[in-house]
């Protein structure tokens, strides 16, 4: 049998989706967002960083983040999905892969998201230890069609760029 060599390059996706409830903060992108609800969810129900590790997770080979961080855990009942993120990262280093750019889109009928995506992007850059130009911020509404057009929940789609570190060679 040939060994064929790992790709230099992989692409993943990831997207999730929460209900807004009363009693939370809404946390969109490790970004605090002042609004009536946040999104119900076992962590703090962060959509967009979900959708960002979904994505990492899924271009790097290494499942889903609901294996990795499961809701059945109470260690991460009410997790800052920032925290998530970092960990996620690590395990990324560790098997040598480099975040290229991240494509994030938000679905939400309300709040209005303009004035909070130049943070986001910032937040998530930061994050992931990449330039702020590698990461991309759309917000969408959803013409007031389903649940998310209703203002009853919040979804969010990523996709991640990875690139295998090269090794050196003397």
């Amino acid at each position: 049998m040939i060994e064929e060599p790992e790709a230099e390059y992989r692409s993943g996706i990831g997207t999730d989706i929460h209900r807004l409830v009363e009693g939370r903060k809404l946390m969109l992108g490790g970004v605090y967002v002042p609004f009536p609800a946040g999104l119900a969810g076992h962590s703090d129900g962060d959509v967009c960083l979900h959708a960002v590790i979904d994505a990492l997770l899924g271009a790097s080979g290494m499942g889903d983040i609901g294996t990795l961080f499961p809701d059945t855990d109470p260690q991460w009942k009410d997790a800052d999905s920032k925290k998530l993120v970092m960990i996620v990262k690590e395990r990324l280093e560790e098997k040598k892969w480099q975040v290229v750019n991240i494509d994030l889109i938000i679905y939400a009928e309300q709040p209005r998201l303009e004035p909070v995506k130049g943070q986001i992007k910032r937040c998530i850059a930061g994050l992931l230890g990449i330039d702020f130009t590698s990461v991309n911020v759309k917000a969408k509404t959803n013409d007031m069609l389903g649940d998310i057009g209703a203002g009853q929940a919040i979804a969010a789609t990523a996709i991640a760029l990875l690139r295998k570190k090269k090794r050196r060679t003397l």
